[in-house]
């Protein structure tokens, strides 16, 4: 891999323990997944090609986050006969996207589960205050009993995915249920939430001191574009 300047250097495995705890987890970084972070942040990437590369991102993300899912033992017969000891999903997972952006990263999922349930949080962030409330949230019956990824792919000060969270532990679910899919966060918002959060699980491709804050407007192709800023605040929803 080529050489990074100090403010893209990736951590290393040490220096993520050390720093965020054990439950987050960055996707390992090759030449392909930082062609896809670099096409992201290009501002002259065309909506079309931002989608394309966004959807190749978000997949390798569900898939690592699929990881982090209980596993059990099974025995299946193979077409010859045969029998093959393997592995199957235990029951009881289901998504949950942080609208309007998580959901682009709904079709990811079910590409990868394709009967799973996904619920819906709205949450919406004051212009002035930046503070965040909860207008809408709809969930299957049993999440309590669910293991739960929870989709938001922007992350700046984690403040939209803390009152999300809070909304699932008024559902009763278990902060150790719920597995965070995320593409981008910065340093303030990973530090918030592992503090906020500790046994919850937390899945980024980056952790970065600048966040693509456009990805929801490119994404959808709204015409109101916001240029990626490092003042950290939370602009995507």
């Amino acid at each position: 891999m080529g050489s990074m300047d100090t403010t893209t250097k990736l951590l290393n495995n040490h220096e993520i323990v050390d720093e965020y705890g054990l439950n987050l987890k960055i996707l390992p970084c090759n030449n392909q997944v930082k062609e896809l972070q670099t096409i992201l942040r290009d501002k002259n990437t065309t909506r079309s090609d931002f989608k394309f590369y966004a959807d190749r991102l978000i997949r390798l993300v569900i898939e690592e986050s699929l990881n982090q899912l209980p596993f059990t033992k099974c025995v299946v017969t193979t077409p010859t006969g045969a029998k093959y000891k393997g592995l199957k999903y235990q029951k009881g997972n289901c998504g949950v996207s942080i609208v309007r952006s998580g959901e682009a990263m709904e079709q990811g999922l079910r590409d990868c589960c394709r009967s799973i349930r996904i619920g819906k949080i709205l949450v919406e962030s004051d212009m002035d205050t930046h503070e965040a409330r909860v207008v809408y949230a709809k969930f299957p019956d049993d999440i309590s009993e669910r293991k739960v990824l929870l989709m938001y792919p922007i992350m700046s000060t984690g403040n939209t995915v803390i009152k999300a969270i809070a909304v699932l532990k008024e559902h009763n679910v278990l902060e150790e249920n719920i597995i965070l899919s995320n593409l981008f966060c910065t340093p303030i918002a990973a530090k918030s939430l592992v503090t906020a959060f500790p046994k919850m699980k937390i899945l980024t491709s980056e952790i970065h001191t600048v966040a693509p804050n456009h990805f929801g407007q490119k994404y959808f192709g709204c015409t109101r574009v916001i240029t990626e800023t490092s003042n950290i605040q939370e602009k995507d929803s």
